[in-house]
């Protein structure tokens, strides 16, 4: 059992594991939403599914491109293929543990905000009863859990957050520092978002949860790729320190490693670019910030999965 203290510093299964009835409340709360507006119901998907279900005889009114001309040649009647949505998507949540998400000033850690948005995610994918899977990257090697289908899918994924985030933090408190240097191997971003994205078939979903601290035109480049490929849904985690910094002077670790100090005395900022940049590349993409309770993530969740048809 997770002690009070690190509530917000560590990722404990039992807490994603009860999340799944956080996802299952903020989906009624949404369903709720969308009957009570006037016209049509919103649909998730559009168009037919590529599943063949049955081949049948031609009728009037039947797309002449779903005829059969196998069938058709041998029976001499022209016969169509009629066909099914493809239920079970595959959904692989991208976890970034790197040493910058290891840091929170309210509630929690950047990188378990992430994980609790993760989980939530990967939840609700489990109940509309898609494939899930995992990889999560922190010091060393990624920890990567096989898509599957069922409540064991999520239990594995969510044994592989909790397993990749002790990791990240002991690789910390060995004495790693923040930009991968002291022993760190850290792997860039980009990397991991393609190695991620070869894992997924054609049509999948990826679902990265990052502060995309270090995401530069490589980034950029690797997720254009991505998203012509599957699609890719971009969870932005912001601490209540990066919105709303008070006025003091701060030490801090430049990208190379030099360590100084910094007056900060300004207006707190007024917009996120990093959604924007990610809607630019093709990604549907949130900004969650990491005070933020799961119960209230799961709602701002709800209402980006409901613009996907």
């Amino acid at each position: 059992m997770q002690d009070a203290d690190d509530k917000g510093t560590t990722v404990d299964p039992e807490r994603l594991l009860g999340l799944r009835f956080v996802a299952a409340e903020a989906r009624r709360a949404a369903r709720r939403r969308t009957s009570a507006t006037p016209g049509p119901f919103v649909t998730r998907r559009r168009g037919r599914g590529s599943e063949t279900d049955d081949v049948r005889t031609w009728s009037h009114g039947d797309d002449i491109r779903h005829i059969d001309r196998n069938v058709t040649a041998r029976t001499g009647e022209p016969h169509v293929r009629t066909f099914r949505d493809e239920r079970e998507r595959t959904t692989l949540l991208v976890a970034d543990f790197r040493p910058a998400m290891l840091f929170g000033t309210r509630r929690a850690f950047l990188s378990v905000a992430a994980a609790e948005a993760l989980a939530l995610a990967g939840w609700s994918a489990n109940a509309d009863g898609g494939r899930v899977g995992l990889y999560a990257v922190s010091a060393g090697e990624p920890v990567f859990v096989k898509p599957a289908p069922g409540d064991r899918a999520m239990v594995a994924a969510i044994g592989g957050l909790a397993r990749a985030h002790r990791r990240a933090l002991s690789a910390v408190a060995a004495g790693g520092e923040a930009t991968g240097d002291g022993g760190l191997s850290v792997p860039g971003l980009e990397a991991a978002l393609e190695n991620a994205a070869r894992m997924l078939p054609p049509g999948g979903t990826l679902v990265l949860a990052s502060g995309l601290d270090g995401a530069d035109e490589a980034f950029d480049t690797a997720a254009r790729r991505v998203t012509q490929r599957v699609d890719l849904d971009v969870l932005v985690l912001s601490d209540a320190f990066e919105r709303v910094p008070p006025r003091g002077v701060y030490p801090f670790q430049a990208p190379d490693g030099r360590r100084a100090v910094g007056l900060i005395d300004g207006p707190p900022r007024t917009g996120d670019g990093r959604v924007e940049r990610m809607r630019a590349l093709g990604a549907r993409a949130l900004l969650l910030p990491a005070e933020a309770s799961p119960e209230t993530i799961a709602h701002q969740m709800e209402g980006l999965d409901a613009g996907r048809v």
